[in-house]
This record gives C-alpha cells, structure tokens and sequence, in this order.
C-alpha cells in the first residue's frame, strides 16, 4: 500500500480553466479507483464540502498560506509525512522535499509564444518546468506534442515520460430543450444563431484572427442575405496582453466574460460551431467538450489539435484568415457536413475518459514509487 500525496490546491480556484479542471477531474477519477492506497489531498485554501467526494482511504488537509506556498508549506508538509510518491497535476514541484515524484506538464506554450506571459512568469514557468522534469521520477505529458516540446527543449527521455491523454467531462451532454437554451442565451445576451469560442483571451488563443475571418465571412454572408445575422461569442477572461483593438468595430462580437460551469453544454449546444483555431493548446479541451455536446468544431493544424480532434472536426492553418473565414461557411452552410462532424465527434470523444487517464496515472504512480 501506498501513500500518495497529492498537491490539490488547484482545485479551489473559483474560475477554473483549462489546467484546474484537469486538475479536479483527475483527482476525482483517481478517488473513485479501487485501490489499496491512501490518498493524502493538499489544500492551499478550503475546498467546498462537496468538492470531493468522502472515501476512506481519503485524507483532506488545508494548509493557508498566501506566498510561496509550493516550496514552502507545502514542502514542509511533505517532509513531515514521508509519502511514498508525490503527485502535483498543475502546478510545479517544490524546490526541496523527500522521495519520489510525478509531474504533468501541459505544455510549452511560453516557449514558442514568450510575449504572451509577463516577464517575470515567462522566467518562472521556465524555471519551474526545468526543475519539476528534472526532479520528478516520470513525468506525464497530456499530448504527443508536448512529448515532442519537452525532449527538443529539456533534452527529456522518452522513457521518462507517459503519455497520458485527459478525459472529457462526461456531465456534459447535448442539451436540446429549447426553454433552457433560451434561458442560457438571454442570461448572457446572446441571439439565437452564433459560433461560439470559449477559452482565455489572449495572443496565443489567436483571437485578432478569430475576429478577422469572422468580419470576412459576415460581411460575404451580407452579400449574398443567404442567411441570418450570426454573432460570434468569444467567452472567457481577458488575459495578458489583450488587446481592445482585436475586436474594436467588427459588429456582431458578443464578449460575455467568464461562463459559468452550469451553463458551459447548453452555449456550447446552441452554437453553430466551435470556432477554436488555436496557435498553441497542451490539450485543448473546448474541441472534445463540444463535440460531447453535438456541435461541429473548427479547429487547427498546431499543437495537439489535430490528435484531439482526429478526423472529427474541420482543421486549419490557425495563421491564414481566409481558410478559417472559408471554414465557417463551410460548416454553418453544409448540413451534411455538420451532421457528419457531429456524428463523428461523438464517437471521438468517446475515447477520452477520466477513468481511462486516472488508470494510467496511478499505474505511474506505482510505477514512480518502486
């Protein structure tokens, strides 16, 4: 029997993304495995009653700090507990703390994008990243792409680390009750028809691009009235290096800030499509998560994109404006072709589960731990 202690202190963030909820849901998945092992969760602040589910072989401990809390409290508590393996899911390894370790690392998107973090983070990721590959006995990556980003750069060995693909959250389902759809569009002022996007707005998510072949498919969809007004949401949180002009006088942009988790499947059901052509995503969980919903994804060549989305969704150069406006009209005219995207996105899907990936986690635990 092990005991595996788990930096959890993601988890309590209140407007989780991307990272965070890889970070819930796996640990999620893990507790529900029946396993032999006790399972110590660390907290940095106090997690909502029914954040995780109470199991026996489950030990929650809070511990606040406002600095520094990884190498310090954090670290501090791992020497006092001796675990047999360490497992931090989202954040970084703490600079000195006893035994062996596991570590997922999502992606090296401050490496090929430098200007979209401040400087300060942009040292610190790279510091950190370094030191958790380096220290940690296996290292998880979500994609093959990020495999490949971390031997260029970190001269990391293969046998070092597990692939590891995330799950989709299997809560999320195709919403098709009219009311309720109703409901979520007037909630965030939306009108009836609109492509949808979802994610932090920042350079690296290419927004500027977004907008501009959306501007172009508008304005041809004006030229010929073949169809009705359709806006183009763009939710999420500004981030570093937003910039007002990306979206300045292009009518029809709707920005509704941050989605709530409760109504995240009814704006992806009502949409005409994901529009979701990224420079550079770990993972890129908004391309399974509307395919789960039964809305087309448009989405891009870079990254991991084209392994989460297989042959289930349209993929493009993120860079070239006019192949994403030429997209748009493509899925938003053809109803073959969305039936045909739906149907196979389905079925793709399908293919990443939590339970899958916390399987394979704990395997690596074990295997870290011997």
């Amino acid at each position: 029997m092990l005991n595996i202690a788990i930096d959890a202190s993601r988890t309590t963030i209140a407007q989780r993304t991307g990272t965070e909820n890889y970070a819930l849901q796996l640990i999620r998945a893990l507790l529900a495995l029946e396993t032999p092992h006790h399972f110590t969760l660390y907290f940095r602040d106090q997690p909502a009653p029914d954040l995780f589910p109470d199991y026996a072989n489950v030990t929650q401990r809070i511990i606040p700090w406002r600095r520094m809390w990884t190498h310090l409290r954090f670290a501090a508590a791992l020497w006092r507990a001796r675990p047999g393996v360490t497992f931090v899911p989202a954040h970084t390894l703490p600079l000195w703390f006893p035994g062996p370790a596991v570590v997922t690392v999502h992606d090296l998107g401050y490496v090929y994008f430098p200007n979209a973090h401040p400087s300060a983070a942009r040292y610190y990721l790279a510091w950190s990243t370094r030191h958790s590959v380096r220290r940690a006995r296996r290292v998880i990556v979500d994609s093959l792409a990020t495999a490949k980003d971390l031997a260029a750069h970190y001269r990391i060995s293969e046998n070092k680390m597990e692939l590891v693909y995330p799950g989709v959250n299997e809560e999320l389902v195709q919403v098709n009750d009219a009311g309720k759809l109703a409901a979520v569009r007037a909630r965030y002022g939306l009108p009836e028809r609109y492509l949808f996007f979802v994610g932090t707005l920042q350079p690296r998510k290419n927004i500027a691009r977004i907008v501009q072949a959306y501007a172009r498919w508008r304005a041809a969809q004006s030229e010929t009235e073949s169809e009705p007004d359709t806006a183009l949401v763009l939710a999420g949180p500004q981030g570093w290096l937003y910039d007002p002009a990306w979206t300045a006088g292009v009518e029809g942009v709707i920005l509704p800030g941050y989605v709530e988790d409760d109504d995240i499947a009814a704006l992806y059901s009502g949409a005409q499509a994901l529009l979701f052509p990224t420079l550079h995503e770990g993972f890129g969980f908004p391309v399974l998560e509307a395919m789960r919903c039964g809305t087309p994804v448009i989405t891009s060549t870079t990254s991991s994109l084209p392994e989460v989305a297989g042959d289930a969704a349209l993929l493009v150069n993120a860079r070239d404006v006019d192949a994403i406006a030429d997209a748009i009209g493509q899925v938003v005219s053809d109803p073959d072709l969305r039936s045909d995207l739906v149907q196979k996105g389905y079925v793709q899907a399908d293919q990443f589960t939590w339970q899958r990936a916390a399987e394979k986690v704990l395997r690596t635990l074990e295997v870290a731990a011997s």
